[in-house]
């Protein structure tokens, strides 16, 4: 029911886990965008953005929320992990949110435009709590909310964006504006295109090099063309939803952890104000995986699970600082990808040529089948860690996830096992009847690319 509240969802089915197991909203990565699932193949797309150059069209699939007025900057200081001391006009950032108890909610990027405003670009639950604790305290702050395609009532985005990735992005800007614009990581400038003025930003996808360029929606075909017009010129590839929604895969973002906000009477506040103000219940995810537990926190992460101590910084006061302080002093998990074994995920496909029950579906090229994975990785027996977002990596010839495991078992090259699975089986209803299986996987490094772990990291 798109009015009723979170809080009370979660009253009606008997508490968040029986909510979320069963919620029948599949992973929103193919087919739920006026984006083609594929343009060619998703093959040929995931090696444009390694080896030539790829276009991607992400003007649908996120959420804008722009934050104006006096108060802007210190709303988000308030809510957010990172420092903005120096955080200034024509640049981006990467906000972290996390609840009292220091759990992550949820991260999106910042973009710092040349008005001031500030732009969030993201999922629907981290735009909720910034617009809560916006109406919440005593901020003179303006919000204005942008709802991506799937959930906007009329009218198209306001925003196109697109992204140009990959070795010969740059090359590509260059043939486009003579030179390619003089920009910094995260850095953005304003250039000229097709007549219109259009925002850029310097970034990478896939732990590729790249831009991200947008304005007003009005203004995008016509931008879109002339960038395609190169196509032929440069190797640039369009890319569709299939190929995009492993992008991460390769660069070592984990793109939904579970929100920690589904219990705790601190939180209950914004779970009864969560569905009356904002597009409700119907945008959240299920939870999946092998991972059963009755008690809702046991599935919450830190931002230190995920990889993001670097960017905590007890500079200012912010939601949950107290509690990360003292997480910073306790044992930690670590990001890492995971290279399933090829025998097991064969042995595992093949159960669907035999007698009895097959294993879950593998699906190609994202094997998530929720939007909250989360698969119990064990060494020696015992649990050492949750895998996460999962798919195959035509650039590395491998299927992979993403996972956060105790740091004793996190070296790499370790063989650890991922149970593949559901067991009790949920009420999803894109789950079929299947039985859990054990696939081997060594721990790799997250970001899993060469490139994306050396230069574009350093950048």
């Amino acid at each position: 029911m798109a009015d009723e509240t979170l809080q009370h969802a979660i009253d009606r089915a008997g508490g968040p886990v029986a909510l979320l197991r069963d919620l029948p909203n599949a992973p929103d990565t193919i087919a739920r965008v006026p984006v083609a699932a594929e343009y060619t193949d998703w093959r040929s797309e995931q090696h444009a953005w390694r080896d030539a150059c790829a276009f991607l069209d992400q003007s649908h699939h996120m959420v804008d929320l722009f934050v104006s007025g006096p108060d802007a900057v210190r709303l988000l200081s308030s809510v957010g992990v990172n420092s903005f001391v120096t955080f200034a006009p024509n640049t981006a950032k990467q906000l972290v949110v996390c609840n009292p108890d220091g759990q992550y909610i949820g991260d999106v990027i910042v973009f710092h435009l040349p008005d001031g405003t500030l732009d969030l670009v993201g999922r629907e639950i981290i735009m909720d709590w910034v617009q809560f604790n916006a109406e919440a305290g005593s901020y003179d702050v303006t919000i204005v909310r942008d709802e991506n395609t799937r959930r906007r009532k009329s009218g198209p985005p306001m925003f196109y964006r697109y992204e140009v990735q990959g070795p010969l992005a740059q090359e590509v800007m260059a043939r486009l504006l003579g030179r390619a614009p003089d920009l910094r990581f995260f850095q953005m400038g304003q250039i000229e295109l097709a007549g219109h003025t259009v925002n850029v930003l310097r970034h990478g996808m896939a732990g590729q090099p790249g831009y991200e360029l947008f304005g007003p929606w009005v203004d995008g075909d016509e931008v879109r063309d002339l960038i395609l017009s190169l196509a032929d010129e440069f190797s640039i590839h369009r890319v569709g939803a299939r190929a995009y929604s492993t992008a991460n895969l390769e660069s070592g973002w984990v793109p939904s952890p579970l929100p920690a906000v589904f219990d705790g009477d601190d939180l209950r506040a914004f779970r009864e104000w969560l569905g009356t103000k904002t597009i409700g219940v119907d945008a959240l995810g299920s939870i999946g995986g092998s991972f059963f537990s009755p008690n809702i926190a046991d599935y919450y992460l830190t931002p230190f699970d995920l990889g993001y101590e670097k960017i905590i910084a007890f500079d200012h006061e912010f939601v949950g600082r107290e509690a990360l302080e003292r997480l910073a002093e306790q044992p930690k998990r670590t990001k890492v990808t995971l290279v399933w074994h090829p025998d097991d995920v064969l042995a595992a496909v093949g159960l669907d040529f035999g007698e009895g029950l097959p294993a879950r579906t593998i699906s190609m090229p994202k094997a998530r089948y929720a939007l909250y994975q989360q698969d119990v990785v064990l060494a020696a027996g015992r649990p050492v860690g949750i895998s996460m977002d999962c798919g195959y990596i035509a650039n590395g010839h491998a299927l992979v996830s993403l996972a956060t495991l105790d740091a004793e078992c996190s070296e790499i090259g370790r063989e650890v096992t991922i149970v593949w699975g559901e067991s009790p089986i949920s009420a999803k209803p894109h789950i079929e009847q299947h039985r859990q299986v054990s696939i081997r996987a060594t721990v790799a490094p997250a970001p899993y690319g060469a490139f994306a772990r050396g230069e574009y990291r350093a950048r």
